[in-house]
């Protein structure tokens, strides 16, 4: 048996129920409030205190993944949750509840160590998809969300929770058993990856994209179930079902946004995720009825659902080296952004009486990230631009229409032996061997102007005096509106050639 193969829906598997722990006390709250007693604002703080050490653990999980690999992090974060559940079980204060549901955050941290060890086995062309499929493991929210209340009704929230225990020993074998224990390790101490990434303006956008897009889907998971029923009035189950729905189209878009950042450009896919969110957040802010308010739900469950698949394609492609710590980083803010909105939406409605600010800053939130998405992929475009300059083989010469040099690459000082600090604010004709008469320089530039470039064989002279034969291509550079704006040269070499 292939241990390798066994890795991806171990993992998944593995996720769903880390989830499923992760938002025990936001599924069956409507059932623990009857018991215990809280205020609106006790409320929030319980449901979502569970998320503050689901999202700061990810960052050193994700580093001692890659250190001790998914086996070993898998197994010890089942056995030290199986603590705070069985403490959840017996609570009878608000005080027990945040007690066990701090601790009730490792099922939520265990995020990182999918997204960081997966990616080992699979080329960086199929990263997208396989963290995106990985990413499926968010329906054990859904599984919370949905079944815990349905048992919940029949043998109480108390003996539910009980069950997960069962649960997590039994996942607990499976990765000591069925766990790669060859699983390659990077052991790349932290503070030297620190020093590489900090600095670095991509992790943090990158970030700010994921808190905005899984914070989303973390606080309407834990948020809706309480709220439908005191805003809407809607029964229990019903609530938990509309709860789950939310969840299994998030979970559901979650590959096909890994996919999608396989086959296409993630900052475009980006640009619609953001532009959704930002028109979803406007129509929840003008407090909609039950059935506009759904229509509003979805649209934050697709777009958040792709966004969340469609970032962690970016994480290997700019860190691949530094992928564990990353990672951790990432998603813990993105936990983070599923920690704030119900305690600021609690906030809004005891000040206000309505959740509208609290929409709408959803909505500039997602507007400001779609904005800088715009600024990275044209810094992107520009990135990859320069990168082709510097590292192609022939020689390169830009100059604007004045003729005067802007800008060249390292191939054109090994030809010529001119450096850019050299040759940037010079002419051209600088380079000229005098063999080639005036009518010849004319013809050339009249070929350009009708064709748009001119190609052929020149001689021109090196720094040191000697001459040599260069095949050189000359081509218009025009903006969008077809005006000529640069003119840039390409050529190599091809003296050995000519005297052979």
């Amino acid at each position: 048996m292939d241990v390798r193969k066994l890795q991806l829906p171990l993992q998944t598997v593995s996720l769903i129920l880390g989830f499923a722990v992760w938002v025990i006390l936001s599924s069956l709250m409507p059932f623990i409030k009857s018991d215990i007693p809280m205020t609106p604002g006790q409320l929030s703080w319980v449901t979502a205190v569970p998320v503050i050490l689901g999202s700061v653990l990810r960052i050193p999980i994700g580093f001692w993944t890659n250190k001790y690999g998914a086996r070993k992090l898998f197994a010890i974060s089942f056995v030290l949750l199986l603590f705070p559940v069985y403490y959840v079980s017996q609570a009878t204060t608000f005080v027990d509840l945040i007690i066990g549901g701090f601790f009730l955050g490792i099922g939520g941290a265990v995020f990182s160590v999918g997204v960081t060890s997966l990616p080992k086995y699979y080329p960086k062309e199929k990263h997208g998809s396989v963290n995106g499929l990985y990413g499926i493991g968010n329906l054990g929210t859904a599984v919370s969300a949905f079944g815990a209340p349905v048992i919940a009704g029949s043998i109480g929230w108390s003996a539910t929770v009980q069950l997960y225990m069962i649960l997590l020993a039994v996942f607990v074998l499976l990765h000591v058993f069925l766990g790669d224990r060859k699983e390659p390790k990077v052991v790349t101490p932290v503070r030297e990856q620190m020093k590489e990434i900090y600095r670095n303006p991509r992790l943090w956008a990158i970030s700010l994209f994921y808190f905005i897009t899984f914070g989303c889907f973390v606080a309407f998971t834990i948020y809706l179930p309480n709220f439908l029923v005191s805003h809407f009035q809607l029964a229990k189950a019903d609530a938990g079902f509309r709860t789950a729905m939310f969840i299994a189209i998030a979970t559901a878009a979650r590959p096909i946004g890994g996919w999608l950042g396989d086959k296409f450009n993630s900052f475009v896919i980006l640009m619609f995720v953001f532009g959704g969110l930002t028109l979803s957040g406007i129509l929840l802010s003008f407090s909609p009825d039950i059935q506009l308010y759904t229509v509003g739900c979805l649209l934050i469950a697709v777009c958040a659902g792709t966004g969340n698949g469609t970032i962690f394609k970016l994480v290997p492609l700019y860190f691949l080296k530094q992928a564990g710590l990353v990672n951790g980083i990432v998603s813990a803010m993105g936990g983070l952004g599923g920690f704030f909105p119900p305690l600021i939406l609690a906030s809004l409605l005891s000040l206000t009486g309505h959740y509208a600010i609290g929409f709408m800053a959803l909505s500039e939130f997602a507007l400001v990230s779609l904005v800088l998405v715009f600024w990275m992929y044209y810094q992107d475009r520009l990135r990859l631009a320069t990168e082709i300059i510097e590292n192609t083989a022939e020689a390169i010469v830009i100059t604007d229409l004045k003729g005067m040099i802007r800008q060249v690459n390292p191939a054109f000082t090994k030809v010529t032996g001119y450096t850019q600090e050299e040759i940037v604010g010079e002419n051209p004709r600088i380079l000229k061997s005098g063999k080639q008469p005036s009518d010849f320089y004319a013809t050339m530039w009249k070929t350009i102007k009708e064709k748009g470039f001119w190609q052929g064989e020149i001689w021109n002279r090196r720094k040191n005096g000697d001459e040599y034969l260069q095949w050189l291509t000359i081509s218009a550079i025009k903006n969008d509106a077809g005006e000529v704006k640069h003119y840039a040269g390409m050529f190599s070499d091809i003296s050995e050639l000519r005297n052979k």
